[in-house]
């Protein structure tokens, strides 16, 4: 795995998975949503020690696998790409989390996702978004550049320079640059 050897993409995959789970356990016993939760590498930490799950993933195969580790988490085979399951409607979380999902989306896609969740935080709660991003747009192609043979074109990677003016707009945030290909985004309502 690259993150082993600190080359793209997962390069900091592991400690942008550290700050999420030191993040959410200074606050005991919160509600998590996880978005993308895959197998609950994260999920299943923050469940054993007493936090209530919710996960989303389009991967039935993945919840099969998550299902066994979090026997009361509540797992929901979704795509994100038609919103929000209904089944989530109504709830409020301390924390949503998405590591590693939201490269998929256009920045448009991704705007707008994070608007729809907001109204789902509680009072100070946060959302934590760990992926593939830079600080700024010479950082991405420098990394395009050097990993040409492996980047993959179909993904929309973060760019915090961009996305910048827009998250402002809607909501308090902020963006700490982990690794040279992985930052993590916290991101609060206004």
């Amino acid at each position: 795995m690259s993150e082993d050897n600190d080359t793209y993409p997962f390069a900091g995959y592991k400690k942008i998975l550290n700050i999420i789970y030191g993040e959410i356990m200074k606050k005991e016993r919160a509600e998590v949503l996880d978005i993308g939760i895959g197998t609950g590498v994260l999920a299943s930490r923050l469940y054993d020690h007493g936090h209530r799950i919710d996960g989303i993933d389009f991967s039935e195969e993945m919840l099969s696998i998550a299902q066994p580790k979090m026997k009361n988490a509540n797992l929901i085979e979704w795509n994100i790409a038609e919103g929000l399951p209904a089944e989530i409607s109504g709830r409020q979380y301390d924390f949503i989390v998405s590591t590693y999902t939201l490269h998929h989306f256009t920045d448009e896609e991704k705007l707008s996702f994070i608007e729809t969740l907001l109204p789902l935080l509680k009072k100070d709660g946060k959302i934590l978004v760990g992926d593939i991003s830079f600080e700024h747009k010479q950082d991405h192609d420098m990394c395009r550049l050097d990993n040409a043979d492996s980047w993959d074109d179909a993904e929309f990677y973060f760019i915090n320079d961009d996305l910048e003016p827009e998250l402002l707009s809607i909501s308090n945030y902020g963006y700490h640059q982990v690794s040279h290909c992985g930052g993590l985004y916290i991101i609060e309502n206004l």
